[in-house]
């Protein structure tokens, strides 16, 4: 008998590479729809890890959580559990741009998420380092006589072989990674991790494009040694609103950590201009290309030289630990630089650092080579999510990750692909706006890059979405039914009170008076007194005797609905006139130097990107609505289908 072992070999339905916050969406939402999958990670303790920031969500960032929430996804429940702080922004604009921001604890996060996959039905947790993609060229059963790239595995460091029907690369920042402090170089990815060193190489052999970016992360601090007593307190909200639309509101009402806001001084800037030389970036040393809206401190200084403070803010890093963030303050500085300008900052004078910052490096892609469905345009059954797709951000991240994940399950299972629009969701902004530009930085989500932020408010996104995530199974039928009741109710409420007239009577003439709102002059109907800045829907109920308890969820969307009707009608005919051309599908094998009249330019860039849609062409950098227009008149007279198809 032969007993000599010769490489151990394993079957699964998917392999996720990647455990960060995009690898674990992909891999529950894989798993939960009944496929066998294994996530890759160079470390268990690694996990959802926040190797930067220790928050969740923020300016259109609680928006794609609330939105991932609504699709069946996980870190909305997560950081329900795991926060110490919460606070709802921009509270004093309108409700397009409300934002919900909470702090985690670090540790905690991390173990919870770790927790929930390690308790998940068919998914394998294995640490390993994912160094080959395996795949095969196989007949093309649409075009004869041409081959179509498949993927077909992964092969990891020891050799074993994991064969697979789909593979979602959430590689994140560890990708050929290398840390950054000063002169200081190391070969690691974020917080000293092991960086994967060897996949790389076998990407570009199987033909993907890969660019080289960066980012950074401020110095952490021993807390200890901060004096808070020259700063500026930051409380969190006093009723904490939950991420996730499961979470009872009540059971996370509990006593938060403050953070504190302090500046950089004359000083500080002073210290960084005269050791820029030293500074990576400004040295040549670094090669990847920097988020520009997350810059370092000495970008800040550089790029704004006429400011004499910027803001910096003091964030706990967990309940059981003192170590703190120092938002505002990211650097690749050398050490004794970074102690000078960060000891130059009010109530930082004896602060002893515990991490020093750095800038890391790491390989990523463009994503002009994905489908919306964010699948390899030439490599089928291999998806992509994360900061591996150029983007920046723990929420970005997420979201890209369950989209990979549950496309990759629908092309195992033959099912319609998900494939969020911009006009429905800013998941689809975010996702869109990465295969149609060629973004040369660290793509981070705005709310200024949604065109339609008042139909995409954080607060409607389950009743945006839910229907989504009921249609691919990670939505139950029980949550579904419960998301179209509460439609109703906002439906009927909003009716009953566009159809309740009040005079001006005696009553009702001293409610206006007692909140300074002009008396009436006519019948005037509850929904119009609404829209009244002074008043809201609790401060009618005295002159509205015959109205039905109702979830505060329920009576938010009622307010907003009515107050907002004129601007979300004329964003809905908006959205109306796009999805024309959202709908029409361009041929996968279009031969754009056959289009009469097509700019050399625009031929260029349709050639490059290859879209799906003419919506999608639209949006192409250096493709005109001129051109547009030719594009649409050759495919009408060519003849194509009318829908854009979705596998």
């Amino acid at each position: 008998m032969d007993l000599k072992c010769r490489g151990a070999q394993f079957d699964t339905d998917v392999a996720i590479v990647g455990a960060g916050h995009a690898g674990c969406e992909a891999a529950l939402a894989c798993s939960r729809l009944g496929l066998d999958t294994v996530v890759f990670t160079v470390s268990v303790d690694s996990i959802a890890l926040m190797p930067c920031n220790p928050n969740i969500g923020g300016s259109s960032k609680g928006h794609l959580v609330r939105e991932l929430d609504a699709l069946g996804g996980e870190m909305g429940k997560n950081i329900d559990k795991t926060f110490i702080q919460s606070k709802m922004l921009n509270t004093s604009k309108g409700p397009a741009v409300h934002s919900l921001r909470a702090q985690a604890d670090k540790r905690d996060y991390s173990g919870s998420m770790r927790k929930v996959l390690e308790s998940q039905d068919h998914l394998t947790i294995k640490q390993a380092e994912v160094c080959e993609l395996l795949w095969e060229d196989i007949p093309d059963d649409e075009r004869e006589g041409t081959y179509v790239r498949r993927v077909t595995g992964v092969k990891t460091q020891t050799g074993t072989v994991y064969h697979a029907k789909a593979v979602v690369l959430c590689t994140g920042v560890y990708l050929n990674a290398r840390c950054l402090t000063g002169e200081s170089i190391t070969y690691t990815g974020p917080n000293g991790l092991q960086a994967a060193t060897h996949l790389s190489d076998s990407l570009k052999g199987a033909g993907v494009e890969l660019r080289r970016f960066k980012t950074g992360t401020p110095a952490r601090m021993d807390g200890k040694t901060i004096d808070y007593s020259k700063m500026e307190e930051q409380k969190g909200d006093e009723r904490i609103i939950p991420f996730s639309f499961s979470t009872d509101p009540d059971s996370i009402q509990k006593e938060q950590v403050s953070c504190y806001l302090t500046h950089t001084t004359e000083k500080t800037h002073e210290i960084i201009r005269a050791n820029l030389d030293r500074s990576p970036i400004y040295a040549g040393i670094i090669e990847g290309t920097g988020p520009r809206y997350c810059p370092s401190i000495e970008d800040k200084v550089v790029k704004f030289s006429e400011r004499t403070s910027h803001q910096v803010f003091i964030e706990p890093e967990g309940l059981y630990t003192d170590e703190v963030y120092i938002d505002g303050m990211s650097s690749s500085m050398p050490e004794d630089v970074q102690i000078a300008m960060y000891r130059s900052v009010p109530g930082l004078e004896n602060c002893r650092i515990v991490r020093n910052a750095y800038a890391i490096e790491y390989d990523c892609i463009n994503a002009k080579s994905l489908y919306p469905h964010l699948e390899f345009k030439t490599i089928k059954g291999l998806f992509a999510g994360g900061q591996f797709n150029g983007s920046s951000g723990y929420e970005e991240a997420a979201a890209q990750g369950f989209v990979a994940g549950v496309n990759a399950a629908m092309e195992i299972l033959g099912k319609e692909f998900l494939t969020l629009k911009r006009s429905e969701s800013y998941i689809g902004v975010l996702i869109d706006d990465l295969v149609t530009k060629d973004n040369r930085e660290p793509y981070r989500m705005m709310t200024s890059r949604a065109e339609y932020r008042l139909l995409l408010r954080q607060d409607n996104a389950d009743l945006r979405l839910r229907k989504y995530g009921h249609r691919i199974g990670l939505v139950s039928d029980e949550v579904f039914d419960k998301t179209v009741l509460k439609q109703q109710m906002i439906d009927e409420e909003t009716e009953r009170l566009k159809s309740v007239m009040l005079g001006a009577g005696r009553e009702v003439s001293k409610l206006l008076e007692q909140y300074g709102s002009p008396a009436l002059s006519t019948a005037t109907s509850l929904a119009q007194l609404l829209c009244r800045p002074e008043l809201d829907y609790e401060k009618l109920a005295p002159l509205d005797p015959g109205r039905k308890p109702l979830p505060a969820d329920v009576i938010e969307q009622v307010q907003i609905e009515i107050r907002y009707e004129g601007y979300i009608k004329r964003q809905e005919r908006q959205v109306r006139e796009q999805e024309r051309l959202e709908v029409k599908l361009i041929p996968e094998d279009i031969d754009y130097d056959d289009v009469p009249s097509l700019r050399i330019e625009a031929r260029q860039h349709l050639k490059e990107f290859r879209p799906v849609s003419v919506g999608q062409a639209s949006r192409i950098s250096g493709v005109s609505p001129a051109d547009i227009s030719v594009l649409l008149v050759y495919l009408e007279r060519n003849g194509s289908p009318s829908t854009v198809q979705q596998k």
